[in-house]
């Protein structure tokens, strides 16, 4: 069973796709904070990482980096909303920092299913 850790400050967000991710089987762990979604891949690396890139304390694009410093093949999918800014470049940023995929908010659950799904098989 594929463990995926879902970074995200939004708890409605953080519910709809630990729902998601759990009808299709997969063991979820959830972070509300950079800083939270760090000590948790410490404690057990995920098979998969779902990242917001607008978050209180560190930020996607912080934690971004330091988990291809520690895991260089581990696929992420980074999500953004654009934030009060809008600023979607973010994530083409995220991209060139390492980000596997991306994905902006709001995203329907068949694309979210899609994404995750060929993610997933890269581990293979």
């Amino acid at each position: 069973m594929p463990r995926i850790l879902v970074v995200d400050d939004d708890p409605a967000v953080r519910g709809a796709i630990l729902r998601a991710l759990e009808r299709k089987g997969h063991e979820v762990r959830l972070a509300a904070t950079g800083l939270e979604g760090a000590r948790l891949w410490r404690d057990a690396p995920a098979d998969l990482v779902v990242l917001d890139i607008h978050m209180p304390e560190m930020d996607g694009i912080e934690l971004l980096v330091q988990l291809r410093s520690l895991n260089p093949t581990v696929p992420i999918l980074m999500v953004s909303g654009g934030s009060q800014t809008h600023r979607y470049d973010l994530l083409r940023d995220a991209r060139l920092l390492g980000a596997t995929a991306e994905l902006k908010k709001p995203f329907s659950l068949s694309e979210f299913y899609t994404v995750v799904e060929r993610l997933l098989a890269l581990r293979s």
